[in-house]
């Protein structure tokens, strides 16, 4: 049983902590804007991607150079899949903005 697809579940670390050493608030803010950064950054690179791959599908089976052209349905797919996770990203993103400005001092 060494060779299973399920990995294990890691317990969260804090955001001010790392390795055991404590981060100052500051370095814990910076972190967690750095990640929500790279993941809308990866989520836009992924959009830019798939349209890049159905615009080459879609010349191939324009110009009649593809043989299967199911992958061109595969290709719209993906690419309709990411713009729905960015856009899905985006609301969320934006409902927490809103809650945080509705949450009184």
């Amino acid at each position: 049983m060494d060779h299973t697809f399920i990995t294990p579940l890691q317990p969260l670390q804090s955001i001010f902590q790392a390795n055991g050493e404590n981060l100052a608030v500051n370095s814990g803010i910076q972190s967690g804007i750095s990640s929500f950064k790279n993941i809308f950054e990866e989520a836009i690179d992924n959009v830019r991607t798939t349209d890049d791959a159905l615009a080459k599908q879609q010349y191939l089976l324009a110009t009649g150079q593809i043989e299967d052209p199911h992958t061109v349905m595969i290709a719209s797919s993906e690419a309709q899949m990411a713009v729905d996770m960015l856009v899905a990203l985006r609301n969320k993103a934006l409902e927490s903005y809103n809650e945080l400005m509705r949450i009184s001092l």
